[in-house]
């Protein structure tokens, strides 16, 4: 194996299931990986190294002694810096943070993808708290886009979206509060699935925003994104809003087609501001998909509203350490964070009213259509340091108006998978694919039928090796 880009996860898991390959040497791929491309790219903040091969080893010996290794046999993974790792610190992206204790657990979602059988590489940047759309880290440094390291990532799950995009990581973790898994995921052209609130458990991770905080996978194939997917599903009475709604497995249903699908184009909000590139992509997928024109009132007034409450509930949630320790935030959060605390109570009761009528509105469309189509990012990535950029025929602010329509959506908790559109030659752009709430299926078999036409899919970066033809002797390195 050349290079981790050159097989999926589900290949992966094929080979070291049937002995082709084993994890361990999986495992050392992907740390030699890792050493060799990250000092560019920016996206770990802390390797493990020792733990993976651990790890990596005890799948090994799992298979030797004829058990059942999980679906993820042996797959490398990371997480965004939030999600708490036994005995490493939780950074958050924050240097606050760093002076607290080790975790004394792993959260939910580490813990079900390593009894899966994957093996964890590392901890990957952010924005700081997860509040920003570009990983500009001030602390830790930006990550990279790795089809352009002159450009920014994405945020705030940057670094696990470059991880993925890169090769780093068949597989990948991150949180998506007002776009921060979809973001990412369309400006380094990967698949990122933000599921329904409160499908996916959040138990051990740095909270944000309590009431709109999800969790999700990235991945470079359909496949792989609805494996993982099936992997953390399933309920986690220790997370408040962890669903007990029966899991429904996507990974058997991916070859359903689109034919039954009825898809729907959003206009109006979704449409106003979008850049050229946008509207392309866009469009692109809703031909393909036979899409018709399809409004959803009221998306203006519930991005506002989310606002509004995301600056509430994080400056509240960091108060203390805003009263004590302001110089010690990234600057780009601190007056967002303190801006949000000072709100009055009519703004926040006026929001979850905004809320509740926003969330009508599109269950009443989902009576029409079965998926909704919306850019994920009104423009592609923009170089690294560039704070604003021209939207609409004005000057605004680039970490203030990348998540312009990711925010509605996840206001409201629907599902959503982020598809990479194919366009040679450009940067990554990706479409929004959104369902009903608890229709992660349908999103993936739309996705999965779209990838095999030939319209959605992971790129390759240009500046990664071209593998040869793969050896199975060159597998065993145990």
């Amino acid at each position: 194996m050349s290079h981790l880009i050159d097989q999926t996860a589900a290949e992966i898991a094929a080979d070291v299931r049937s002995g082709r390959q084993t994890a361990v040497s999986v495992a050392k791929c992907a740390l030699s990986q890792v050493a060799a491309r990250d000092p560019e790219l920016n996206c770990f903040t802390g390797g493990l190294r020792d733990r993976a091969l651990e790890m990596a080893e005890a799948v090994d010996e799992t298979i030797r002694q004829g058990r059942d290794p999980g679906p993820l046999a042996g797959v490398p993974f990371a997480v965004k810096n939030l999600f708490d790792i036994e005995g490493v610190v939780t950074l958050a992206g924050s240097v606050i943070e760093a002076g607290k204790p080790e975790a004394a657990a792993n959260s939910a979602m580490v813990s079900r993808m390593e009894a899966a059988g994957a093996v964890l590489l590392g901890a990957l940047n952010m924005d700081e708290y997860a509040y920003g759309f570009t990983t500009e880290n001030s602390h830790y440094g930006a990550t990279r886009n790795p089809h352009d390291p002159a450009r920014i990532a994405g945020g705030s799950s940057g670094g696990s979206a470059a991880a993925v995009a890169a090769g780093l990581a068949p597989l990948s973790l991150g949180s998506d509060t007002n776009g921060s898994i979809r973001v990412p995921a369309a400006l380094c052209g990967v698949y990122g699935l933000k599921p329904t609130f409160g499908r996916l458990s959040r138990r051990g991770t740095t909270p944000f925003v309590h009431s709109l905080d999800h969790v999700g996978p990235f991945a470079r194939t359909v496949r792989d994104l609805a494996l993982v997917y099936d992997a953390l599903q399933g309920h986690d009475p220790e997370d408040p809003v962890s669903s007990d709604r029966p899991v429904r497995p996507v990974s058997p249903d991916l070859d359903g087609g689109r034919t039954s699908l009825r898809v729907g184009l959003l206009g109006g909000w979704f449409k106003e501001n979008a850049s050229p590139e946008a509207t392309c992509v866009t469009e692109l997928v809703a031909s393909r998909l036979q899409a018709r024109r399809a409004e959803l009132p009221g998306a203006k007034a519930a991005r506002a509203a989310a606002f509004c409450l995301t600056g509430a509930e994080g400056g509240s949630l960091h108060l203390a350490d805003l009263r004590a320790r302001p110089g010690d935030f990234d600057p780009a959060t601190r007056d967002r964070l303190i801006a949000g605390a000072l709100q009055p109570a009519h703004v926040l009761a006026k929001a979850q009213r905004v809320r509740r009528w926003f969330l009508q509105q599109a269950l009443d469309l989902f009576a029409e259509f079965d998926i909704l189509l919306a850019p994920a990012t009104p423009f592609p990535a923009t170089p690294i340091g560039q704070a604003t950029t021209q939207l609409g025929g004005e000057e605004v602010s680039v970490r203030a108006n990348l998540g312009i329509y990711t925010q509605p959506i996840s206001f409201i908790g629907l599902p959503v998978l982020t598809a990479p559109v194919i366009k040679k030659g450009a940067l990554p752009m990706g479409v929004q694919m959104i369902a009903a709430p608890w229709r992660e299926d349908l999103l993936m078999r739309a996705a999965a039928w779209l990838e095999a036409e030939g319209v959605v899919g992971a790129r390759k970066p240009s500046s990664l090796p071209t593998a040869p033809a793969r050896s199975q002797a060159a597998h065993h390195d145990h």
